[in-house]
């Protein structure tokens, strides 16, 4: 499943790229000579009037090869001969296309419906507070209900995370959030981290002690604990919440803990010996939270205006990202490669078919933001190389071009290097 979902989502990504490449050298009269989905020796090959169509062994990227691209030809078809306006917009096309197939995919995935969390139409009712979290240095409580942020209207949970993101893209530093607590309306001061990532509260929605999940193996399957359960007590103590029941585990360590059950009309007792997740060195019994959920559909207009807003969102937190990588506020380890995404694809298909989707339209994202980096080889090298040669008035040199691809080359293996890297440490549990 995990090698059938890549090639599908690297194979239609990789051919969206190159036939954006494709349309706008057609559109300005440029001969194609090859249209490759893959790297290396040809695996299909078939040629249709002046173009070879293939597929090529490794399925990591594609190319498009355009005649006079790699000399100066007189010749009115090939890229050479063209404008330095028109070369730019050829090697635009890909990521444009990229960026338009992103936008395309979340219009279907918002028309045909996605399942949402019940409590995101919901008030902002405070269920639980993190410890260290914005949210409990100013003070707030299981209980109390947010209002407004700045001035933003806070009327449910989907209004909180769109005015925490918005303050987070515009950069604001300091703000106002309103806390009604009873009959009272607190007015705290909250001072939002820079970081370049989402602002996150630390709060959470009330969360019935429901199982929702429990995993195979686990100590809790052991024991015979199933879906539905609602754990009313731990070692006698009552719980009223999700969070209650965690917090007691953890405490409890890795010592038998005894949990009262209803389950139907009945009360059962189960005891449990919880483990250790030996990465996080946290305990666990091996059970998920029942979060009842609701499918959201939109119009199909609706649905593209909501498109065309989170490609935006999306588009500047990779920014902030890319930005946070430079500065160092974000680890290179973060970064993944072939492998990482190989395993995302795969567990996303697991997940469904909108999952898979929307997975879909986030790598395209960011390959086309990754293909406008100005760095060789990639297009936004090229498009500033053609900007160069747009104000010189003429061709750049030829050994110029030479130099700047040998060193585009020795970047993009190194990055190659370091991603598999990473992917593999990750997969040992090391990163």
């Amino acid at each position: 499943m995990t090698l059938i979902a890549f090639l599908i989502l690297v194979g239609i990504l990789v051919w969206v790229h190159e036939f954006g490449h494709f349309l706008m050298a057609k559109l300005f009269r440029v001969r194609v000579e090859v249209f490759s989905i893959g790297f290396g020796p040809p695996v299909v090959r078939k040629q249709i009037g002046e173009t070879v169509y293939q597929i090529a062994l490794l399925p990591l990227g594609g190319y498009v090869k355009l005649y006079g691209e790699e000399e100066n030809l007189n010749d009115p078809r090939a890229f050479s001969s063209k404008k330095p306006w028109q070369k730019i917009l050829i090697a635009l096309g890909g990521p444009l296309f990229n960026v338009l197939f992103t936008i395309f995919l979340f219009t279907v995935i918002y028309a045909i419906g996605t399942e949402v969390p019940k409590y995101v139409k919901s008030e902002v009712v405070v269920g639980y507070v993190e410890e260290n979290s914005l949210a409990s240095k100013l003070g707030i409580k299981p209980g109390d209900k947010i209002v407004r942020i700045n001035g933003y209207e806070i009327k449910t949970w989907e209004d909180l995370r769109k005015a925490l993101l918005e303050l987070s893209l515009k950069g604001v530093k300091k703000t106002k959030i309103y806390v009604k607590r009873g009959d009272k309306i607190l007015e705290l001061e909250l001072t939002l981290p820079q970081k370049g990532e989402g602002i996150t509260l630390g709060i959470a929605p009330p969360l019935p002690p429901v199982v929702g999940k429990v995993k195979e193996g686990s100590p809790a399957h052991q024991v015979g604990i199933k879906e539905g359960d609602v754990i009313i007590a731990v070692n006698g103590k009552p719980v009223r919440s999700w969070y209650e029941l965690v917090e007691l585990i953890r405490k409890n360590g890795t010592k038998p803990v005894k949990l009262t059950i209803k389950r139907g009309d009945k009360i059962i007792e189960k005891t449990v010996v919880p483990a250790k997740d030996p990465k996080t060195g946290k305990v666990y019994l091996g059970i998920y939270p029942k979060i009842e959920t609701i499918k959201e559909r939109h119009p199909l207009p609706e649905a593209f205006e909501l498109a065309v807003e989170r490609t935006y969102e999306l588009t500047v937190l990779t920014f902030k990202t890319l930005w946070g990588l430079i500065t160092g506020k974000v680890s290179l380890k973060t970064l993944g490669g072939p492998i990482a995404i190989a395993q995302f694809a795969g567990q996303a298909a697991q997940s469904g078919f909108i999952p898979f989707l929307s997975m879909m339209a986030f790598i395209s994202l960011q390959l086309a933001i990754f293909n406008l980096l100005p760095l060789p080889v990639l297009d936004g090298g090229l498009v500033l190389l053609f900007l160069i040669e747009w104000i010189r008035g003429e061709p750049l040199p030829d050994k110029f071009k030479e130099a700047w691809q040998r060193v585009g080359f020795a970047l993009i293996i190194a990055l190659t290097l370091f991603v598999f890297i990473n992917d593999i440490l990750r997969l040992l549990g090391v990163n």
